[in-house]
Formats: C-alpha cells, structure tokens, sequence
C-alpha cells in the first residue's frame, strides 16, 4: 500500500500532519471521520488544504479519487446532522451561547449564517456548504427552525458534493502543484456557487413551464 506521506512529500505537520496519518491508517474512511469532524468543529480544520493534498495522493494511488470524493461527502454529511441534532435540541439561544465560546467565532459570522437562512431557508444550505465563511455553521440554523431532517440531508449532501469534488479534482488535475488550490478556494466557492444558482434557476423555470403547461392546455381546449 502506498502512503500519503511518502506519494506527497513533506506535510507540514499540526493538524495537517496529523490529518494524513489518519487517513494513511484508515484510508477513505479516515478522510470521512476528517470532513465529519471539520462539520462538527465549525471549520476549525484544515480541510480546504487536506483534499486538494488527497486529490494530488489519488493520482499516485494513495486512494482512488472517486471512493475520496464519496467519503469526504459522507463524512461532510454526518458532521452537517449532528450540527443540525445540536441547533435542534438547544434552540437559537443556547446554541448562540455555546458558538461564542468557541475560539475564532464572531457574533458577526453567526449573525449572517442565520440571516442567510432566514432569508433564503433550503438555498441557504445548499448554497452555504460552498461558501467557506457559511459552511460551518449554515447546519445550526437549519436544526433550529427544524428544517425537514431529509430535505437538509439532501440539500448538504449536495452542496458538500460540488464543494469537495471541486478541491479534490483540482488537486487531481494539479498534480504536483497542488498547493496552487489553497490560493484560490474563495474563487472555487464562487464558481460553485454560481453553477448551483444557475441549476436552481433552469430547474424553477422548468417547473414552472411544467405547471403552467395544463393550464394553456385547457384554455386552447375551451377556445377550440
């Protein structure tokens, strides 16, 4: 089997280093725990550096890019319930509380996590598991006002899906010049964010004509 740490050369050590051993230990299932426990930690992670790294290692045979693709997906999901779990049990306040306790969160960052889902609900966690000042703390919100359990699930799965295959693909395309991904993840984020509003509008604009369809049906009926 070959490693991480000997297919991508030196790894900074800290979190990094520590992040590789695990997923040499436990391979995709390693990498899941990582983007799990990234969800549960609000952020505090190194993930948009970790999957580029993971990307690069697929193409040395580290992994194979579709298993990591699926595992840091799963792994977002799990973190992304657990999230939700907690903002439901505690409700706005308490949940408020606890986030200000936890190093490196601003009363600013969690205001606008929940504004963003007051304003824009399931789009808010479709569209914030893409953006990196919104992904980990979009979940909190969404158990707080008890979103529908299988309709966050499938909006995160989606949102953490575009996210993760865009840093490991770019990783993968990259090669050896991997690190180039962490200068330009805010980019990504835009670009993914951008793909997914226009998917929203082409699906709303067909389900609209898919409505309205019936009703120019009949009236050509009745005039005939």
């Amino acid at each position: 089997m070959m490693y991480m740490a000997q297919v991508t050369g030196d790894v900074s050590g800290g979190l990094n280093g520590w992040a590789v051993d695990v997923i040499d230990a436990l391979g995709g299932l390693g990498l899941a725990i990582f983007t799990a426990l990234d969800s549960m930690l609000f952020g505090v992670l190194p993930v948009d550096v970790l999957l580029p790294l993971v990307g690069y290692s697929a193409t040395r045979g580290a992994i194979n890019i579709g298993v990591a693709v699926v595992c840091a997906t799963v792994g977002a999901v799990v973190g992304g319930v657990l999230q939700y779990a907690l903002g439901a049990k505690l409700g706005r306040d308490r949940a408020r509380a606890l986030l200000m306790k936890i190093p490196g969160i601003k009363p600013d960052t969690v205001d606008r996590a929940e504004d963003w889902f007051a304003r824009h609900g399931a789009k808010a966690v479709l569209f914030g598991r893409v953006l990196p000042v919104l992904r980990p703390l979009i979940s909190i919100p969404a158990g707080v006002e008890r979103m529908p359990l299988p309709k966050f699930v499938v909006l995160t799965a989606i949102g953490s899906l575009m996210w993760n295959s865009a840093l490991l693909g770019s990783g993968y395309l990259l090669g050896e010049n991997w690190r180039r991904v962490t200068h330009y993840a805010g980019t990504f984020s835009y670009i993914a964010l951008g793909a997914l509003a226009v998917a929203v509008v082409v699906y709303a604009v067909r389900r609209r004509k898919q409505a309205a369809a019936p009703v120019g049906e009949s009236e050509r009926a009745e005039v005939g």
